[in-house]
């Protein structure tokens, strides 16, 4: 046999390579849901139930099972529902979904709520709560192939995937109540193809299942830089890699809609009679009147439901969006639904203190943990932020976004209801000396790369461009697991999918984190979040606020210290001393992306998707920055005016509301370094 030259080698190697990393692609147990005894009867009708799911009247005939069973003499049900690839045959089908049946139960022993993703052909989960009809992106697996894309070809092979997942992805949501799965392929740089498949389960809507994927290619960032992977959800997946991994061949062909029949042509002939002549036009007569009657019937139904909707909305919020928060129904709570939750709002429930009001803890009656955010009646923004977070947020999914739960509109009452998280705000942990020094770097990093997963998201992968513009310490949620949650969208503005930049009298934020074009000017775009972003990267090396870092004895300005400290090659002195271990090399290129970050000329910085290829790859070379640009504190005076028109409204959010005017910094020349840390 010829010998094969090692890149043949390996590129062969490939499917086995993956077929090994994908026996088994995870399951989950969800301790929430509650266990069950061994031998109980429940633990009888759950085996009765995943034994009969795989079966043709559980099935829709392309891949789906749904079945439930109610307990004996209970209210209570078990759900289930299986779910097989989109090309895989029906005896691939079945024969996964037995061997999952017994796998799942086995690898989550008494968890009444299981998922399973198995030899990447099919999808098991079961419940004792409906998830038929419910789109859910958590829990979430992610798997990759362990070889990596060439990093002169990283930049075309990324955007063409991007495209060609955006291709699958709303082929897949149009895909119908019977299957929702799509697949594909795109030519990548280096003679490479791209192959790709998306689904989603037939039974959410085709708005649910592109939202779905939408999250899942958020997810992608962890990935990044892999030359195959993908994702799993309970209610969609995606994935890729350069070898067909599906067989478009054994793809079933959905049943063809039904032929639109034409009437039967007219057997008149000149022949007719005057009778019937006559029978003709008194039918037109009738059927002109009957259809005029319906019509106006019509109007003044249209008529009566826009009034009502008009009454609605005047209940509501006015403005443009109110009809937008009526469409948002399902999400309304009751006020009395939340007063009780929260102990009629006691301050030994009260989280904290925003610019516009209290945040609650609060449970609801099925036992979930709650927070509320109850906007302060006296607050003039109260009506617009309110509006903001519940249009803006009710339609974003990702891991490191906080979820809305709902909303709750009631006489002058405005109240937010998220998840609750239970370790509160970055701010609480990484500021205070205590719980900062068990923040050790592998948390400070996961947080870091977690917070930029998710400005991603709101900037590039949702189906919304959103500008935070208030991005700080006290908007980050972190959960029981550290991983971060952007909050507080009430300063948010939405941008369409092409804009780039947007202008604004109305200048809102926090001092110390806000950029200059913004704080000075009002102009605002992605870039402004990325000056924030820099901030936070800075404070979570330090350890320090912003605008109050000690340094022995001295108190001075983050960033005019962090670019001091880089200038003279000491950046180490920035560090926290609570660091005592983690990748210092890591350390330092944080604080050198931190300064990339907030650099006074906005074309300068980098974009989150160049962030996140600075975080994840030691090949990329870093630019060297330019001096950022300081803020010196001041009163509130004749100073301001240095910084703002007039006609500006400046309104400081937070506890972080220090005053300040600006203060132009000179650019030095930016040119590319081999070394990545300047000595």
């Amino acid at each position: 046999m010829p010998a094969m030259d090692s890149s043949r080698f390996l590129f062969c190697l490939f499917p086995i390579l993956f077929l090994i990393i994908n026996q088994a692609l995870g399951q989950v147990c969800i301790n929430e849901k509650g266990n069950y005894t061994t031998n109980s009867t429940y633990q009888t009708n759950l085996n009765r139930l995943l034994s009969s799911l795989p079966s043709d009247e559980n099935g829709n005939g392309y891949g789906f099972y749904n079945a439930s069973y109610r307990l004996n003499s209970s209210n209570e049900h078990i759900y289930a529902i299986g779910l097989c690839r989109g090309d895989v045959k029906a005896e691939g089908c079945l024969s996964c979904l037995n061997k999952s049946r017994y796998a799942l139960p086995q690898s989550c022993p008494n968890r009444k709520e299981a998922i399973g993703w198995y030899d990447d052909n099919c999808m098991l989960r079961y419940s004792n709560r409906s998830i038929y009809g419910v789109m859910e992106t958590e829990p979430s697996t992610t798997y990759y192939n362990i070889n990596n894309v060439s990093s002169s070809d990283l930049d075309g092979f990324n955007q063409e995937l991007r495209k060609l997942l955006e291709s699958i992805r709303s082929e897949a949501a149009a895909g119908g109540s019977l299957r929702k799965f799509a697949f594909g392929n795109t030519s990548a740089p280096s003679f490479q193809t791209i192959f790709a498949l998306a689904q989603c389960t037939p039974d959410i809507s085709e708005q649910l299942c592109s939202d779905c994927l939408v999250g899942a290619f958020a997810d992608i960032s962890s990935i990044y830089g892999k030359v195959g992977g993908g994702v799993n959800k309970p209610s969609c997946k995606f994935r890729f890699d350069l070898y067909p991994f599906y067989d478009p061949t054994s793809v079933k062909q959905l049943p063809s809609p039904p032929p639109i029949h034409s009437p039967p042509p007219s057997t008149n002939t000149t022949n007719t009679s005057q009778g019937s002549k006559s029978s003709k036009s008194r039918t037109v007569i009738v059927v002109s009147i009957i259809a005029s009657l319906l019509l106006a019937m019509f109007m003044g139904i249209c008529l009566r439901v826009r009034k009502a909707k008009k009454k609605l909305q005047s209940n509501l919020i006015p403005g443009e969006d109110a009809d937008e928060i009526g469409n948002a129904e399902s999400l309304q709570f009751n006020f009395d639904t939340i007063r009780i939750a929260t102990d009629d709002f006691s301050e030994a429930n009260k989280l904290g203190q925003g610019g516009f009001g209290s945040v609650y803890k609060g449970r609801l009656l099925n036992g979930q943990d709650i927070a509320v955010k109850r906007l302060s009646i006296n607050s003039g923004q109260g009506d617009l932020e309110f509006k903001n977070e519940v249009l803006l947020v009710a339609k974003l999914q990702h891991r490191n976004l906080v979820r809305l739960l709902g909303f709750c509109l009631e006489g002058v009452e405005r109240l937010l209801i998220y998840e609750f998280v239970p370790n509160a705000s970055l701010d609480r942990i990484i500021f205070d000396p205590i719980k900062r020094a068990q923040l050790d770097w592998d948390r400070r990093y996961k947080i870091i790369v977690g917070i930029t997963r998710g400005l991603i998201y709101l900037h590039e992968d949702s189906r919304l461009r959103i500008i935070h513009r208030d991005l700080k310490a006290s908007n980050i949620l972190i959960d029981e697991e550290m991983t971060p949650k952007i909050s507080d969208f009430g300063m948010a503005k939405l941008f369409v999918v092409d804009q780039t930049q947007g202008n604004t009298s109305r200048i809102v934020g926090t001092y110390g984190y806000m950029a200059p074009e913004y704080a000075m000017h009002g102009h605002f775009s992605v870039k402004s979040d990325v000056y924030s972003f820099g901030v936070l990267i800075l404070e979570m090396v330090s350890g320090q606020k912003n605008n109050s870092f000690h340094h022995g004895e001295n108190v001075e300005d983050l960033l005019s210290f962090a670019w001091k400290c880089w200038r003279e090659g000491t950046a180490s002195n920035l560090i926290d001393p609570a660091l005592t271990n983690g990748s210092r090399n890591e350390i330092m290129r944080c604080i050198h992306i931190g300064l990339l970050c907030v650099q006074e000329n906005i074309a300068d910085r980098p974009t989150m998707n160049v962030i996140v290829l600075m975080l994840n790859s030691y090949s990329v070379t870093l630019p060297v920055p330019s001096q950022p640009a300081f803020f010196r504190d001041s009163n509130v005076g004749s100073d301001m005016s240095l910084g703002w028109k007039n006609s500006s409204e400046v309104i400081t959010t937070g506890s972080d509301q220090s005053k300040s005017s600006s203060i132009k910094a000179s650019e030095n020349e930016v040119s590319l370094i081999t070394e990545v840390y300047p000595r």
